[in-house]
């Protein structure tokens, strides 16, 4: 089939073509009408996001607000000069249509403490805006944001609002930088890879058409779906490291198969035989983003969506305008030459990696132990890993908003306090009888005794002149009826089924022992006549890791069953799908420990500009997902090839030696690009793309230095006829349903197995 299609492709070059690049034109078109990346709402179906749920629901919200903080080094903030600067800069804001509110010490006629900083240099305003969408509120900030100014004082605005402003743009420079660094290197690697200008510029441009086109499709699904905004940096990484790497492998192949074959023929080969290791490593790749879809966590699931789309778009330039392009130039794609470049001497007799190998499979034991044994040892920091979702630290140290949360935690009354929300729901009834505000009263009083709790804010402790029975009369009393401050806090923490009770604790809040008192809080706590809910950005933490735990198994059996059918159907083999599960349990173990080494416990955070802490929860699960089907990539090229060898000698040794040199230039090229390209996001100030950039290329180098060079050749050894063994039924099965290049052949010819490994 992939055959036919070549030769298909072959005769209509210039139609081919041509569809390809309306398809370019229309993506790029569609692209107006693309939805907008964000943030991502936690999952509901956990505790502390339901909670918030209802806290918002039932409660009269607050209006979106966030923080400007003003400093002087000489002036202190209750003199009339701060004052008086500090009203004027903020004037602007006063008379925006889009502000509901702007609140400062001043007000009232009274300095409000809470406002002040503790050396009183420094003093926030609370900037409250009117409600709009989150696209909107985005609009608004960017317009207010450079309003404020001021020529005696310092101004910093911080709070949600600004920090994902802040990530939106911040992501945006991480991909231009990116994209800046790996278009060049990319090219410049192509260039010793193929010798040609003409040969290199072909897989670059096959990237660019595979980026806009995933691009365009992430943002049209962005208008139905909640879909964060890192998916356009996973969109580029992938898009170009893969898009490039199926490339090249089918223009090598390519050039390969033009000495001797009229141009159709060779295409037809080409994608028979690099083709179908092509498909084959997409469905992979696919296969491992699909993976993440069934996780709950929304950040995972919407990275893998776009994951997915971008594997599209990759395989399919790869089978259109790629092979119409190759069909266009035919001999002509090795024009341009680079001087003193010769990749045409490769695969040619005995070579290096055709020497390596044979001496690996001389001692096969020793190498897959000792290698083996390394590759575990190196992901033993793995064994010590903190998770946490991601918090403010995840933006550069310079960012703005990240220095203004810094500042209100280290430097202002109450700020590096961690708020936990203990919500009680009922059912039915009203939560103000006075039974359950006895029950409030006790819960209270017991969240009070906790160690690590500073203070409890509660309607039960709003004078602790009255005792609980007391309470149980005065808040009995209809609302309206009771005095002005208490029916403000009424109105403020009771809603039709809930009452709200929040805790205060110095506890940092990615802990163990914030997270043990959450806990605590959930399973000790005294009985009351409902529910006892706990919600906070501890809460959000010991959820997240709880539900990915939960989908862990689902996502892990869809990925392994998938990928070992796609791997039976192109190889007809029991055993090598297993070899590679293994292979790739030993990279991601090294990426794992490797992740933790630098990135939790802070080895080359001054090289790489980062603050050390947790990682990432959804971290572990994205790498999976991803490298999964991206180690499987020169796993596919590699045994695909081997197969073919095998198929025409019947010698498994042979096979791998020579499959091996075939291969061993095109997969080291392929490599160092896919590493260059993902090495470049390292550069990246936010701290997950960071992360994901550094644990790709780990895993890619050692995958294509390590498992591949070494493992691989030993393993096919010690297995011998092994490899390609499959009881009866299944190598029928294989037979009628599997994809073989040379079962498109019409000469093919079956060899029976000998024992090569004695």
């Amino acid at each position: 089939m992939l055959d036919a299609w070549g030769r298909f492709v072959y005769r209509h070059r210039w139609w081919v073509l041509l569809l390809s690049v309306l398809c370019l034109v229309l993506t790029a078109y569609l692209r107006q009408y693309g939805g907008k990346l964000g943030s991502i709402e936690f999952a509901s179906q956990t505790e502390a996001g339901r909670t918030s749920r209802l806290i918002n629901e039932q409660l009269p919200s607050s209006a979106p607000s966030y923080y400007v903080i003003f400093t002087s080094d000489e002036l202190l903030a209750t003199e009339p000069r701060f004052v008086q600067e500090m009203q004027r800069a903020l004037e602007p804001l006063r008379r925006s249509p889009d502000v509901l509110g702007v609140r400062t010490p001043y007000d009232g006629g009274n300095v409000n403490p809470q406002f002040i900083s503790k050396d009183k240099h420094s003093a926030y305003a609370v900037v409250e805006l009117r409600r709009a969408s989150d696209e909107r509120l985005q609009d608004i900030y960017r317009e207010l944001h450079d309003e404020v100014r001021s020529s005696e004082l310092r101004v910093i605005q911080s709070g949600t609002l600004p920090a994902l402003y802040e990530f939106q743009q911040i992501s945006s420079e991480d991909l231009r930088r990116a994209e800046v660094i790996s278009f060049p290197a990319s090219l410049i690697m192509l260039l010793l890879v193929f010798g040609s200008v003409v040969a290199a510029a072909i897989p670059l441009g096959t990237g660019l058409f595979a980026i806009v086109g995933a691009l365009t499709g992430t943002l049209l699904l962005a208008r139905y779906m909640n879909l964060t905004v890192y998916s356009q940096n996973i969109v580029t990484m992938l898009g170009l490291a893969l898009a490039i790497d199926y490339s090249l492998f089918i223009v090598s192949r390519f050039r390969e198969e033009i000495n001797g074959s009229p141009i159709d023929v060779a295409l037809g080969r080409t994608l028979s035989t690099a083709g179908r290791a092509v498909l084959f490593s997409g469905i992979t790749v696919a296969i491992g983003m699909l993976g993440m879809t069934f996780f709950r966590l929304a950040d995972i699931g919407s990275i893998g969506v776009a994951g997915t789309v971008v594997v599209v778009f990759s395989v399919f330039y790869a089978f259109t305008l790629l092979p119409a392009i190759l069909a266009i130039l035919g001999r002509r794609v090795n024009s341009l030459r680079v001087p003193f470049v010769h990749p045409e001497r490769r695969g040619q007799g005995n070579g290096y990696w055709h020497r390596l190998s044979m001496a690996i499979m001389r001692y096969p034991w020793q190498v897959l132990v000792v290698v083996g044994a390394i590759l575990l040892l190196l992901g033993v920091p793995f064994l010590h890993i903190r998770l946490a979702l991601s918090d403010i630290n995840a933006l550069p140290k310079n960012a703005e908003s990240r220095r203004g949360v810094e500042m209100l935690r280290n430097e202002f009354p109450g700020g590096d306090l961690n708020p936990i929300y203990v919500v009680l729901k009922y059912d039915q009834g009203s939560p103000l009888t006075p039974e359950r505000i006895g029950q409030l009263y006790d819960l209270t009083r017991w969240l009070e005794q906790q160690p690590d709790v500073v203070r409890v804010q509660s309607l039960t402790n709003l004078d602790p002149r009255l005792g609980k029975q007391q309470y149980q009369q005065l808040l009995s009393q209809p609302v309206s009826a009771l005095p002005a401050p208490l029916r403000q806090a009424v109105e403020g923490s009771v809603g039709k089924q809930i009452v709200v009770v929040q805790v205060y604790t110095d506890l940092d809040p990615n802990s163990d022992q914030a997270r043990d008192l959450v806990r605590k809080i959930r399973s000790s706590h005294p009985q009351v006549d409902g529910q006892v809910l706990v919600t906070g950005q501890t809460a959000y933490d010991i959820d997240s890791l709880q539900l990915i735990e939960e989908d862990v198994p689902k996502a892990l059996a869809f990925i392994l069953v998938t990928t070992y059918v796609a791997l039976f159907l192109l190889l007809g083999s029991v055993f090598l799908p297993i070899k590679a599960f293994l292979m790739n349990v030993l990279s991601l173990s090294a990426s794992y420990g490797a992740l933790v080494w630098i990135f939790q416990e802070g080895h080359l955070s001054g090289l790489l500009n980062f603050h050390p802490g947790p990682i990432n929860s959804a971290l572990p699960v994205i790498l999976f997902c991803a490298l999964f089907g991206l180690s499987m990539d020169y796993e596919v090229l590699l045994l695909s090839r081997i197969k073919e060898e095998y198929e025409r000698t019947g010698d498994n040794t042979l096979a791998v030696a020579t499959g091996l040199e075939k291969t061993g230039r095109i997969i080291t090229g392929a490599a160092l690009i896919m590493i260059t390209v993902f090495v470049a996001f390292t550069f990246a100030n936010t701290l997950v793309i960071k992360s994901i950039g550094l644990g790709m290329a780990i895993a890619v180098f050692v995958d294509a230095a390590i498992v591949r060079t070494l493992l691989v050749p030993a393993t096919m050894r010690l297995l011998g006829q092994w490899n390609w063994w499959a009881p009866g039924p299944l190598a029928r099965f294989y037979r009628r349903f599997g994809i073989s290049a040379e079962g498109e052949a019409e000469d093919k010819k079956t060899f029976t197995p000998v024992n090569t490994n004695s």
